[in-house]
């Protein structure tokens, strides 16, 4: 029983939904959704030339955990994501200390200036 369960868990670990799906979802009314599509969008090194505009987007979502996460996900991409530091650099004003800290990090991470 135990092995069957452990099988079920990691066969539902492998089921991410495709980008387009996650993309579209950036755009649901439901912050539970947005939130959940820029973290698995951030996993999606080989299309950052999809994403990366999406989560540069998604800077100006209206839920803190959203902006956080597309700060968080924009770092990940690295130099793929230089259009971003315009965006991040306003990200820095948030009102909200963790989006502040996390565009930080993520120009940093791009290559752009602290």
């Amino acid at each position: 029983m135990v092995m069957l369960m452990c099988l079920l868990a990691l066969m539902g670990c492998n089921n991410a939904p495709p980008t387009d799906k996650l993309l579209g979802d950036l755009n649901s009314k439901d912050e539970g959704d947005r939130v959940k599509a820029v973290r698995w969008l951030q996993h999606r090194q080989g299309e950052a030339a999809k994403i990366v505009p999406a989560l540069i987007e998604s800077l100006q979502d209206g839920e803190v955990d959203v902006r956080w996460s597309a700060a968080i996900g924009l770092g990940y991409y690295g130099a793929d994501a230089e259009d971003a530091i315009p965006a991040l650099e306003q990200a820095q004003s948030d009102y909200d200390a963790r989006v502040r800290e996390a565009a930080r990090v993520a120009i940093s991470r791009i290559g752009g200036k602290e």
